[in-house]
């Protein structure tokens, strides 16, 4: 089975994007590889809001690459190269965990990690630790955050930029709401 890594960039306060829902913060270390870390990856998960700002950026259709917005507002025939799911967003994220290929990248989003983590379907928490304190901004993960336990897999110090890389497991026996 396919795997929904939740992979994204933190500040050190706990922040996936500042107030302004930009990421203009994220230094890029030199020695991340995002090519090799692009190629695990045949599917993106994206919230709305995520979505609209990475358009904004040019960077919302990656070529090779299926797109799954998740929205209760946008409508699909609006949108030619990306999926929009609604009300049926469980049965979409088991149904492409059971197709064959790469793993699945969800990306971004606080308000869909938490929806989908809650149903028990993030395998991993990847986070890149970015050395900078934003004091506001969008969460890791949205309120109302659930209690989920994680077990710490992999862990690494970029020290070029201070970027600190963590991944952990999600332990989906340990998933308590709040």
């Amino acid at each position: 089975m396919r795997k929904v890594r939740y992979n994204c960039a933190m500040s050190l306060d706990g922040y996936i994007a500042d107030s302004s829902h930009e990421f203009d913060w994220i230094g890029i270390d030199p020695d991340i590889d995002f090519r090799e870390l692009s190629l695990q990856f045949d599917t993106y998960l994206m919230g709305r809001k995520t979505f609209e700002i990475t358009r904004r950026h040019d960077q919302a259709e990656t070529p090779g690459i299926r797109t799954f917005v998740f929205s209760h507002t946008l409508r699909q025939r609006d949108y030619d190269n990306v999926t929009i799911v609604g009300k049926n967003w469980k049965e979409v994220v088991q149904s492409l965990r059971r197709e064959p290929g790469k793993d699945i990248w969800l990306f971004g989003g606080g308000s869909l990690f938490r929806s989908l983590a809650g149903a028990g379907l993030v395998d991993t928490v990847e986070v890149s630790v970015i050395p900078i304190l934003l004091g506001e901004g969008i969460p890791l993960v949205a309120d109302p955050a659930i209690q989920i336990a994680l077990t710490l897999l992999e862990h690494r110090v970029y020290a070029k930029t201070g970027t600190v890389s963590l991944v952990y497991a999600v332990n989906a026996s340990r998933h308590r709401t709040s």
